[in-house]
């Protein structure tokens, strides 16, 4: 299998996943910003959509969108613990993917985009903040977002938690959402997955 990633991107969520499930895989570095892969392919051609993450497989079929991907991936392994196949838990799971993706990792996009407005950057970070006190409120009456068991949502939860640190962004006020990162990424899968993408 590939995995095409930038390094820190959601697909570190993958990549963690990978790594916990025993999986073998290559990870092949896409740049953003050019579209191009490290050996100087158009990313274009690999995924269209021009983001990140794909899954290639070994048939060469590809598949995008992280809870897709995720969900491919932990159907290799019976009863998996970072994402249940079945029931309310693999609900709750898919729950939480859904609104981490759409209310949290897009919310950050006007912070990304250098072109952004002030304004635009502000009404983004008063966004983030509102969910991320959602989360916060959740993580006081549980260890982690689904329950007591760590699921990849957590994993999605914690990617996103460092890209609010490396923009320094005040998380002072989630405390609970900081007891979670930590805890998260004392994970050992994630700490594999950190360092092999240089992030250590």
């Amino acid at each position: 299998m590939k995995l095409y990633y930038s390094p820190g991107a959601c697909p570190l969520t993958i990549h963690v996943l990978l790594n916990d499930l025993g999986i073998d895989y290559q990870l092949v570095r896409v740049d953003l910003k050019s579209h191009k892969t490290e050996d100087g392919r158009d990313y274009y051609e690999i995924n269209p959509k021009g983001y990140v993450p794909t899954l290639e497989l070994e048939s060469g079929e590809r598949i995008t969108e992280l809870p897709a991907v995720a969900q491919y991936l932990s159907e290799s392994q019976q009863n998996y613990h970072l994402f249940p196949q079945q029931g309310l838990p693999k609900i709750r799971v898919i729950e939480w993917l859904a609104f981490i993706g759409s209310e949290v990792h897009k919310s950050f996009a006007p912070l990304f985009n250098p072109a952004s407005s002030e304004e635009a950057k502000k009404a983004a970070q008063d966004k983030i903040n509102n969910r991320f006190g959602y989360i916060d409120q959740v993580l006081q009456q549980q260890a982690y977002v689904t329950g007591d068991v760590l699921s990849i949502a957590d994993i999605y939860l914690f990617v996103i938690l460092t890209w609010a640190n490396n923009m320094k962004l005040d998380l002072s006020q989630f405390p609970n959402l900081q007891i979670h990162q930590q805890k998260v990424g004392e994970y050992p899968a994630v700490q594999k997955s950190l360092k092999e993408e240089g992030l250590m």
